[in-house]
């Protein structure tokens, strides 16, 4: 099986390299990412491997579909760059539920403890030989309120590690977990108490822009906001304001809104036009990291390895239970449920 390999960075070769030879899946890997002027490049392919800021619009899904590619493989857990619905009938689409969600979980701590301890001023004080602790003063993240939404295994585990600093824990998820043993409460409540807000769910139409200007006149004032998941859940302008409004007392973003044409890149020697990412990255209490969360040495093994086997499955015509589907229309009847391949 023949892949084309979209979006390539050093990072990912080796370990794809290692799982696919092991499996007979052969790659040819790309710098350029996958749109509608690079489909081209998957013509004489089985199937595309692709990451989070490739965009799979229906119009490169037909693309694909005619070059007779049979297969997207997403190497991460999101999927909202691709048009999953117009993919149904024409390709299968599979991908990455969890690869390392300790990974992600406890890079948002590490971004909390940075932003609230000041790491990062220290950092660049101490190499200039500037040891004074003046604006060095932080709190202590014991006994604070932490507001968690989207409890699925990377929140579920940053619960946990918030447990092990003594912090109070408030959850709000749309599907509550039966087995939680941390307490779920409204939306607004959660705003209205939590010193800390982290983000750790999916993008989809109703959770786009889920921090945004209605969101700021419910949170309470000072709170640090966490988000590893996807950059739009955050309004970026409105987060801007309540920076300047002094509502928010900090932010924490390893995702932005507008990253797909800045995130994994190296553009110091260039001049980014993005007034918005230019201005938060002035503000003294904003820490961004380019996507960087999920990249350990762990989960890059774990992403290759899933990622060979979904393309194992769909090759040998058989089910892949990490395959995304738009459904049948009937539950009852789902081909999923069977184990059977959806079409």
């Amino acid at each position: 099986m023949n892949i084309a390999f979209f979006d390539t960075k050093e990072y990912d070769i080796p370990a794809f390299e290692r799982y696919g030879k092991e499996r007979g899946i052969s790659f040819r890997f790309y710098e350029t990412k996958l749109d509608a002027d690079t489909a081209e490049l998957a013509r004489g392919f089985d199937g595309v491997c692709v990451f989070v800021n490739d965009n799979v619009s229906a119009e490169v899904v037909d693309k694909l579909s005619e070059m007779g590619v049979g297969t997207i493989a997403l190497r991460c857990a999101g999927y909202n760059n691709v048009d999953v619905k117009h993919c149904f009938g024409k390709l299968r689409v599979v991908r990455v539920p969890a690869y390392s969600p300790y990974a992600v979980a406890e890079h948002t701590m590490a971004l909390l403890l940075t932003s609230v301890r000041r790491i990062h001023k220290a950092y660049n004080r101490t190499r200039e030989f500037n040891f004074s602790l003046n604006g060095l003063k932080g709190f202590d993240l014991h006994g604070k309120t932490v507001g968690v939404i989207g409890t699925g295994k990377i929140g579920s585990i940053f619960i946990d590690i918030c447990k092990g600093f003594g912090m109070n824990i408030l959850a709000y998820d749309k599907f509550p977990r039966a087995d939680a043993d941390f307490p779920y409460v409204s939306l607004d409540e959660l705003f209205e108490k939590s010193d800390v807000i982290s983000l750790h769910l999916p993008l989809f139409e109703d959770t786009y822009h889920l921090i945004g200007y209605d969101a700021l006149k419910k949170l309470k004032k000072g709170v640090i906001l966490l988000n590893t998941s996807r950059g739009a859940l955050i309004d970026a302008e409105a987060l801007l304001d309540g920076i300047k409004q002094r509502i928010i007392g900090g932010a924490c973003l390893d995702v932005y809104e507008e990253e797909s044409e800045l995130f994994f890149e190296d553009l110091s020697g260039h001049i980014v036009e993005d007034d918005t990412l230019a201005r938060l990255l002035s503000m003294p209490n904003v820490i961004v990291t380019s996507h960087q969360a999920f990249l350990t040495e762990e989960a890059l093994s774990n992403i290759a390895e899933t990622t060979v086997e979904n393309l194992v499955l769909c090759r040998d015509g058989k089910p892949c239970p990490n395959e995304l589907c738009y459904g049948c229309g009937s539950m009852d009847d789902c081909k999923k449920k069977r184990k059977e391949r959806c079409f």
